[in-house]
């Protein structure tokens, strides 16, 4: 089924502006004057705010893990994939997009654990770790899980800093800490 061209217009526009500005700061109103799209045809797509923002971060999942397992899958030939994860994070972070994670974002502004958002950003999380361990070589099978998680900690941290600190080469020195891990 084909997205209807307001609907795609709607999920981009809000896309860009939680990025920026981050989920509470970006009010409807907000996006439907950048938008252009009438208040009726955003109630037509999506029931509430959350519901709009569920559909960023669903969009926004399968945009990041199909690019990074992309990227794992080329470097397979490599001693260690898994450490490609810090390049495609060194790569995002000096584009002119980066502001930070949606999902880091989303779990710290829906920090209750039942909300369905914060659920989502954390399934989110979990799907990179899992995703981390397919492709951990000369790793016995039962430590690739704390590597795995050892790894999404470092990323996550990386993420924060280059954000919060402006430490554009935060992959980098992470991806050094990785290596002494591994």
């Amino acid at each position: 089924m084909r997205e209807q061209p307001r609907r795609k217009l709607l999920v981009e526009t809000a896309s860009r502006l939680f990025n920026e500005h981050g989920y509470h700061a970006t009010g409807i109103d907000k996006i439907l004057a950048e938008s252009g799209v009438s208040k009726a045809t955003l109630y037509k797509h999506f029931s509430s705010k959350d519901d709009l923002i569920l559909e960023v971060l669903r969009q926004r999942h399968d945009q990041f893990y199909s690019r990074l397992q992309a990227r794992l899958e080329a470097a397979s030939s490599e001693a260690q994939p898994a450490l490609v994860a810090f390049d495609a994070l060194e790569e995002w972070f000096q584009s002119s997009d980066f502001f930070g994670c949606y999902f880091i974002k989303a779990g710290t502004e829906y920090g209750h654990e039942d909300n369905p958002i914060h659920q989502y950003a954390s399934w989110h999380k979990e799907s990179l770790r899992a995703l981390l361990v397919k492709f951990l070589m000369d790793v016995g099978e039962s430590e690739k899980e704390n590597y795995a998680e050892e790894l999404i900690l470092l990323m996550d941290g990386a993420i924060v800093s280059a954000h919060v600190r402006d430490r554009k080469n935060a992959a980098q020195t992470a991806k050094a800490m990785a290596k002494k891990i591994l």
